[in-house]
């Protein structure tokens, strides 16, 4: 698969060099090694970003205020101590 670099060092790929046409003017085509080297490396998530994550929306425990749904609001509530169990805070 045919990869390029666009002038403001953007990369692009391309299924078929038919294609060439869309990509903006000025692109050049690169290797494969070194499109590898232009992909931005993304970092796995934080413990925090994890935990915050599996936290159920607060509007699920807003609904069961606004409904007076007891047991939706205690699902909410266990489903936060579920959360606070598996990522303890250190």
């Amino acid at each position: 698969m045919p990869h390029y670099k666009a002038p403001d060092n953007s990369l692009h790929f391309l299924d078929d060099s038919a294609f060439e046409y869309l990509l903006p003017p000025g692109s050049v085509q690169i290797t494969d090694a070194q499109a590898e080297a232009m992909r931005p490396v993304i970092p796995p998530p934080t413990y925090a970003q994890l935990r915050a994550a599996a936290y159920p929306p607060i509007a699920d425990y807003l609904d069961g205020i606004v409904k007076g749904d007891t047991a939706q609001v205690n699902a909410y509530i266990a489903a936060c101590l579920a959360v606070k169990a598996l990522y303890p805070k250190a």
